[in-house]
């Protein structure tokens, strides 16, 4: 059996991200391919001889109590490993700690170990050492996946970095990432990496392009989703009575976005056309506010948007448009299902995963035509010009007023994911995998 190390950088995010359903899904997948799964955090807490504090430290927030004599030992490694030298240690998961809260953002796993703060502080490493930090652990697996781009190497190992996309040298307006930085660590990795994969022909290309890593040295594997079947198989009617309890609207009655509220995503572009689209059905927005969240809102106002419900009888305030800050993925899961269409004229993503979960719960799309969406959606979505809010508005009043494309980019959607499957995905990794052990 392969034992697979995959970190946990994004999984220990309180809110999580695209990339921390990509670790956690390639947790799963691992496992049902067989592989020993093993998951890396960088909480805080140092280690502690007691192993039961070292369960209760990993899921406090506080980290625990400090174990003086575990530090100073700790404190006396770090000096013999160097600065470049980071140890994982175990933590041990009996279930004497109640961690049923946890559940939805844990992976699949068979170990978990622990290194403090080792994200930031690889981070830190590389900007002053231009040097990747070494990890170290009591039996190390055969293979380190790391999930996201990080300054870090499993010493002795073969060690796999997913590139999801060059967003932030494509489109450097669009985030706030150290472009410098950014850059001399893509070039880094692929010196040092035994293999890279990514998740779209788009996002190859552009590696090849900008870092000048050889095609071969590239194994795109696209993405799978993972959606429980309790949730696939939940009834219509039970579908209907939580949107109708969450938002206050019909089932089939709303348009749909989910995502981060940041400029990648054309969130401002989105609300432009839906409002010139002048259809009845609101447009439900579920996503936290990240960067010029403001920007991309502004053409929100009182007469449009609410945040509310109103108390004296449990009713939302009727509006054009709603934000839901946050929805837990099974109600999130409802809300798709129970959209009329979903929206996600994103600029560039690397892969777009909404688009597939959509097409898979059978909710119609329209989305952009730009880099990787093509490749997921194919002629199973209306797709626009993400810069033409024109566009936008024309296919919005187009899927709003025939039911029968509806239905037809519904059963074309189904279809398509059905591409995407997870036994594809196995495949591909499988092949990565066997290329080093």
């Amino acid at each position: 059996m392969t034992r697979v190390l995959i970190d946990g950088r994004n999984l220990g995010l309180e809110k999580g991200t695209g990339v921390a359903t990509y670790a956690r899904n390639l947790s799963h997948e691992l496992h049902a391919m067989g592989h020993g799964v093993e998951v890396l955090y960088g909480y805080g807490a140092p280690r502690s001889r007691n192993k039961l504090m070292r369960e209760i430290a990993f899921f406090d927030s506080n980290h625990g109590d400090r174990d003086r004599i575990a530090a100073m030992i700790e404190a006396v490694r770090g000096r013999l490993l160097g600065p470049l030298g980071k140890y994982a240690y175990d933590v041990p998961i009996s279930g004497r700690v109640v961690s049923r809260t946890f559940s939805a953002r844990l992976p699949y796993y068979d170990r978990i170990v622990n290194s403090p703060n080792v994200f930031t502080r690889s981070q830190a490493t590389f900007g002053a050492w231009k040097m990747f930090s070494r990890l170290t652990m009591d039996n190390p697996p055969d293979i380190a996946h790391w999930t996201y781009p990080l300054p870090i190497r499993l010493k002795g190992k073969a060690n796999v970095y997913t590139m999801h996309d060059m967003v932030p040298l494509k489109l450097p307006y669009t985030t706030l990432d150290n472009k410098r930085f950014y850059l001399r660590l893509m070039k880094r990795i692929a010196r040092v990496a035994d293999h890279i994969v990514t998740v779209s022909e788009c996002s190859k290309r552009d590696i090849v392009e900008l870092i000048g890593v050889a095609p071969e040295r590239i194994t795109n594997t696209y993405q799978s989703v993972d959606i429980p079947e309790k949730f696939l198989s939940k009834p219509d009617d039970e579908v209907a009575r939580e949107v109708e309890g969450a938002v206050g609207v019909d089932y089939k009655g709303y348009y749909l976005f989910w995502g981060s509220i940041e400029p990648k995503k054309n969130i401002g572009r989105m609300i432009e056309g839906y409002l010139a689209s002048k259809v009845d059905a609101p447009l439900v927005i579920v996503g936290a506010m990240a960067w010029k969240s403001d920007e991309e809102l502004r053409l929100l106002n009182e007469e449009n948007i609410v945040f509310r419900r109103t108390i004296e009888n449990d009713e939302f305030t009727r509006k054009r448009v709603m934000i839901l800050p946050y929805a837990p993925f099974s109600l999130l899961v409802s809300l798709i299902r129970g959209a009329r269409a979903t929206l996600f004229p994103s600029i560039y993503e690397g892969f777009g995963l909404p688009v597939l979960e959509a097409m898979l719960l059978g909710t119609p799309v329209i989305c952009s035509d730009t880099a990787s969406l093509p490749e997921v959606a194919a002629q199973a979505a209306l797709m626009v010009d993400p810069y033409d809010t024109s566009a936008i508005a024309r296919a919005v009043r187009k899927m709003d007023a025939d039911a029968d494309l509806r239905a037809e980019l519904a059963a074309r959607g189904r279809v398509q994911a059905a591409k995407f499957s997870r036994e594809a995905y196995r495949d591909k990794l499988a092949s990565v995998y066997g290329r080093l052990v």
